[in-house]
């Protein structure tokens, strides 16, 4: 369950102090409340009302969507300093969520009231700058998804995976389930540990329980 806390002013100023002006940091920091999720929890669900959009303080947060059987889709990662700006767009629509997010490392992250988030694009320079590039990446991102889905076969699909969680997590040592990797590439476990098993064959990786490690 989430926890509120109190935010490490100086922490954050050190973070963001090269991104933000320093009224709008002041005014974050007074405004955001600060919530810290564990491992697995969700952050935001389908149907919630969008009434705040998160800034990443620590952790990893993993952004999905259902599709008409209510199977889930990877479609991107949100690290330290982002945020998920498309969800700004269902925040200024007064709309729905459309995205599940779910906490893959311990979290903490700010919840920004919209109607303010709305009033810094007017006031600050620093904030239309950070919502259209944090827009654009996650537009990339989800480029990318498309991409992998359209054009690449499952076996590439999965090593460029785990490059990527490697890149995410900051270690070759990733502790994850075939499940979790089988939901996020949108197939089955079975499918999935025998294309792991070539992969250790190959030496590409090494296996161990509920841990793989990465060796290319």
């Amino acid at each position: 369950m989430a926890t509120n806390k109190s935010l490490n002013k100086s922490r954050f100023v050190r973070q963001f102090h090269k991104i933000f002006e320093p009224k709008l940091i002041q005014e974050i920091v007074e405004k955001g409340v600060l919530k810290r999720y564990g491992k697995g929890e969700i952050l935001l669900d389908i149907g919630d009302n969008m009434t705040h959009i998160p800034l990443i303080i620590k952790g990893l947060v993993k952004v999905l969507r259902e599709d008409q059987n209510e199977d889930e889709m990877l479609l991107y990662f949100l690290e330290k300093g982002d945020t998920c700006a498309i969800s700004f767009i269902n925040c200024i629509n007064l709309s729905k969520s459309i995205f599940r997010a779910s906490v893959e490392e311990e979290t903490e992250c700010l919840m920004l009231p919209v109607n303010l988030i709305e009033d810094w694009l007017i006031k600050y320079k620093s904030w239309r700058i950070f919502i259209i590039d944090s827009y654009h990446n996650r537009l990339l991102e989800l480029g990318e998804a498309i991409r992998s889905l359209a054009f690449l076969n499952l076996d590439d699909r999965l090593i460029d995976y785990l490059k990527k969680q490697v890149e995410l997590k900051h270690s070759e040592k990733l502790s994850i389930t075939h499940q979790e990797i089988a939901n996020d590439l949108h197939t089955s476990r079975v499918v999935i540990s025998r294309l792991l098993k070539t992969l250790e064959h190959d030496g590409k990786i090494k296996l161990g329980r509920n841990k793989i490690d990465v060796l290319i």
